[in-house]
């Protein structure tokens, strides 16, 4: 990553770069370009727009719409107004939008053609929206955002921002419960940038002829923070409206892109389109992958496919994103150990295992990963005693079990929640998976506890096979059995023709195990 001093807050990268490399080209979305001098004065305008609705400095705003180049002007574009974007998971049910913008306090909603009917049913319910604004299309009563965009002056803002100031504001999955409110200050996104080359970090390292394919959700850390990895970059960056694999199949081919960042389910999700062996990948340097564990024999379709540089990434949206890189030097076709963990810290990370009363774990001891570093979080909004938990004595502690190797990879096993215990072992389910899924006829596969009344839970794999392959329940066992201890292999196995995930990509455990809990007071016996 290219090093700018003079970019400290995210609202310097588009008046730096409108500056220094104005006829760039920043965006390229469906069929429209936008160069960075061209994307400065479009921020500048959404920026002075929000001062003239009212909106103060660090007030929230709300955005929900599918990826496009406009979400990134109205990140920008509140940065220089000092506002705080709220990006909407637009999968959610009307309730659980509302919740988010009553709980952010958001005064603005900026909303897609796609949603104005769900936004009519959420703004029945919210009780702070003063203003929506249409990204396209119209509603009677609502602004247009082009005509309300350029209506507005191209000065500079004279809003100034501090490194401690809220930028973005992310809601957690709320797989459980309500979701969190993750606070990302403008120097939690400044503090990860490296001022000196890093040896062993080349991918990192980006050139005017970089294309960054953008094509994770832009409401996830993973799609929003790759986006503005590769503004700061001065890249091209090439945004999807959604992930779809012939789209971005086409553009890898087409943009001639030259990184990418996707989740495991999105990789396999191409690797398994018709189209994915005709694909010309020559122009890929770097494949960045993270957000869940990643079966070792997908990791390995996907070097001999892509034939590039591939690089593991692990972190949350409470670290603002990559914690750990696996390098590509750790990377073989052949498989090895180290393929199997989520690397090394971050030149500005420190990471430690640690047990339940927060002492350090041994080498290869089992625990909590926790992360001291200056991207941590400034807080969950207005949970006090939620960051309380997570945030102890400068550490964050993930929620995730893992262990680190004597030269300081990270292996993750799995959720701490999802850990399954029985007859008294810890079982973590990802070691699991990644046993089934070598198997021919496996497409997908998700392990989890259910109630045993011998040993308390026992090991269920539910399992979604191949189109036009079969294998029975036997069958997988006794595959299972010969890759990993007899005691760690499922018990029985359940076949279904999707896993159920959330927009990040993960799979949604908490649904596959409740028909087995219900009735039960603890969803752990």
């Amino acid at each position: 990553m290219p090093y700018y001093e003079d970019i400290v807050h995210l609202c310097d990268i588009p008046r730096y770069h409108a500056k220094h490399n104005p006829n760039e080209i920043a965006f390229i979305y469906e069929d429209k370009q936008t160069t960075y001098k061209e994307f400065d004065l479009k921020t500048e305008k959404v920026a002075n727009g929000l001062v003239a609705l009212g909106v103060q400095d660090q007030d929230r705003v709300a955005f929900m719409d599918k990826n496009s180049d406009i979400f990134y002007e109205v990140v920008l574009g509140c940065s220089k107004a000092n506002a705080v974007v709220v990006g909407i998971n637009w999968r959610l049910a009307p309730p659980e939008v509302a919740y988010i913008l009553n709980d952010s306090g958001a005064k603005v909603l900026f909303v897609g053609e796609e949603f104005f009917d769900l936004a009519e049913k959420i703004l029945e319910l919210s009780t702070n929206i003063e203003q929506v604004i249409c990204i396209n299309g119209s509603r009677d009563g609502w602004l247009s955002f082009e005509e309300w965009k350029n209506s507005q002056s191209s000065e500079q803002c004279s809003r100034q921002s501090s490194l401690e100031d809220v930028a973005i504001q992310m809601y957690t999955s709320g797989t459980t419960g309500h979701p969190k409110g993750v606070q990302l200050t403008h120097g939690n996104f400044h503090s990860s940038r490296n001022q000196e080359p890093q040896e062993g970090m080349e991918f990192g390292e980006w050139s005017e002829d970089d294309a960054s394919l953008v094509a994770m959700p832009s409401f996830h850390i993973g799609g929003a923070g790759w986006g503005l990895q590769g503004l700061y970059a001065c890249a091209k960056n090439v945004v999807l409206k959604e992930f779809l694999p012939e789209d971005v199949l086409d553009a890898i081919g087409r943009h001639k892109i030259s990184k990418i960042f996707m989740v495991p389910a999105a990789m396999k999700m191409v690797l398994d389109h018709p189209k994915s062996r005709e694909t010309d990948y020559s122009n890929i340097k770097y494949i960045l992958y993270g957000a869940s564990p990643i079966p070792l024999e997908l990791l390995k379709e996907a070097i001999e496919v892509f034939e590039c540089g591939f690089v593991q990434l692990y972190g949350m949206t409470e670290t603002c994103g990559s914690v750990t890189y696996l390098p590509p030097e750790d990377h073989s076709i052949e498989g090895n150990e180290r393929m199997k963990s989520a690397g090394k810290a971050y030149p500005h990370c420190e990471i430690a295992i640690l047990d339940e009363n927060s002492n350090e774990m041994p080498t290869g001891g089992v625990g909590e990963i926790a992360v001291k570093s200056t991207s941590n979080m400034l807080g969950y909004w207005n949970l006090p005693d939620e960051t309380e938990k997570t945030l102890k004595d400068g550490w964050l502690r993930t929620g995730d079990a893992g262990y680190m190797d004597a030269d300081g990879y990270v292996y993750v096993h799995d959720r701490v929640k999802d850990m399954i215990v029985s007859g008294g072992e810890n079982i973590y389910p990802a070691e699991v998976e990644s046993a089934i899924f070598g198997h021919e006829s496996i497409s997908d596969v998700a392990v989890i506890g259910i109630p045993d009344e011998k040993w308390g839970e026992a090991v269920k794999a539910i399992v979604v096979l191949k189109e036009g392959k079969t294998a029975s329940e036997k069958e997988i066992m006794d595959f299972t059995r010969e890759r990993i201890a007899g005691f760690k292999s499922p018990k029985s196995v359940d076949f279904i023709s999707e896993l159920p995930r959330n927009p990040s990509g993960k799979i949604l455990k908490k649904e596959l195990r409740a028909p087995y809990w219900e009735g039960k007071e603890r969803q752990i016996n």
